[in-house]
């Protein structure tokens, strides 16, 4: 991508948010509710990804935000301005598709101005604002080409050009790579990062992708069965998670999960007990621990360990080792690791230390999180 200046999005004089979503709610029949009382606040220079399974709601309430779906309940400010009843051709908004949605019979020139002529905007101005774009994007070489003579990240870009020359309040994109390979993925996924920092623009996008979400977002929104679970920063949503859900959604290998008997303020791990931290309360009978592989590390020699056991599965992850450790006990458990390549598995058994500051502790029923630090 050719780092050219291009002109941001139109500045703003209003104080309020670029885009706001007041309690949101969309009901398709009685028992379908795919978003619930949903509250977001997007300020000008965020991205923000919705991030979830499917099922979760991200895509309609994307959907909402650029007037495909009126809401069943709730708000959409863009600007501090409802828009909740307006068409999509009356809210500055520019979207970008899983599926590109390119005019097939058009070249890249006119893909590219199509929305602009739609809007009646003068030649001299169609003209001048794809010189930017075709500038920033690097697409000269591609203006008199359709869309069949060209890569899935060159179709991505021009998709991504169509947007960026109406210059809107927001721009919105759902799951725009979902369509690439791996490699080229994960370069188009850098191209946008270095876009959207460069235009200063707030962004709603939709993925399922964790890494994604994790990439390219100022904030994630972390939802489940309609309802959001976590908003907060990339950084918080890894080292923070609110609840269970979030923690086992987002990280690769997913977090370990121990239910463990709990008495007072100590629980029984292994074949051995342990304190909970202070900041930890709870009278139920049991508790959930999580700590992700790379918090569980081989014992050093000496060292008091925190689970003793055998290794069941190893699986070669490029940088390092997983091992799968069958912990033996009153309650059985079940422990991954990620463990260096250099170490050589035998079948002796295998001793592990949690870093303690790295245990998270939940509400075994609800899945909350218990210790807020």
């Amino acid at each position: 991508m050719t780092q050219t200046d291009l002109k941001p999005t139109q500045a703003h004089t209003t104080n309020a948010p670029a885009l706001e979503v007041r309690s949101l709610n969309k009901t398709f029949a009685p028992t379908v509710v795919p978003v619930k009382n949903l509250n977001l606040t997007v300020e000008r220079g965020e991205f923000l990804t919705l991030l979830g399974p499917s099922g979760c709601g991200k895509s309609t309430v994307l959907r909402m935000i650029a007037g495909l779906e009126h809401p069943t309940k709730g708000q959409v400010l863009i600007d501090g301005e409802d828009v909740t009843r307006l068409s999509p051709s009356d809210r500055n908004i520019a979207m970008v598709f899983q599926s590109y949605a390119l005019y097939p019979h058009m070249t890249v020139h006119d893909n590219i101005a199509s929305g602009l002529k739609l809007r009646r905007i003068p030649k001299g101005d169609i003209e001048d604002r794809i010189r930017d774009v075709v500038d920033f994007l690097g697409l000269h070489e591609l203006l008199n080409r359709k869309p069949g003579q060209l890569s899935g990240g060159q179709r991505q870009r021009v998709a991504v050009a169509r947007t960026l020359v109406r210059r809107p309040s927001v721009f919105l994109l759902d799951e725009p790579l979902s369509n690439l390979d791996a490699l080229l993925r994960e370069n188009v996924r850098a191209e946008l990062k270095q876009l959207f920092e460069s235009q200063q623009a707030p962004v709603v996008y939709v993925t399922h992708d964790q890494v994604e979400a994790m990439t390219l977002s100022s904030k994630v929104a972390v939802l489940n069965e309609g309802y959001l679970q976590q908003l907060d920063t990339p950084e918080r949503i890894y080292t923070h998670p609110a609840n269970r859900f979030v923690a086992g959604f987002v990280g690769s290998p997913q977090m370990n999960f121990l239910t463990l008997p709990c008495d007072g303020q100590s629980v029984t791990l292994g074949n051995r007990r342990a304190p909970l931290p202070t900041e930890v309360r709870t009278d139920a009978k049991e508790i959930t621990l999580g700590i992700r592989p790379e918090h569980v590390r081989l014992a050093r020699e000496g060292e008091s360990p925190t689970v003793e056991g055998t290794v069941s599965l190893v699986e070669h992850l490029g940088m390092h080792k997983l091992y799968t450790v069958q912990v033996p006990g009153k309650m059985p458990m079940t422990v991954r690791s990620l463990i260096p390549l250099s170490h050589t598995h035998s079948d002796r058994p295998i001793k592990l230390v949690f870093s303690g500051n790295a245990i998270h502790w939940f509400d075994a029923e609800t899945g909350d999180r218990l210790n807020q630090d």
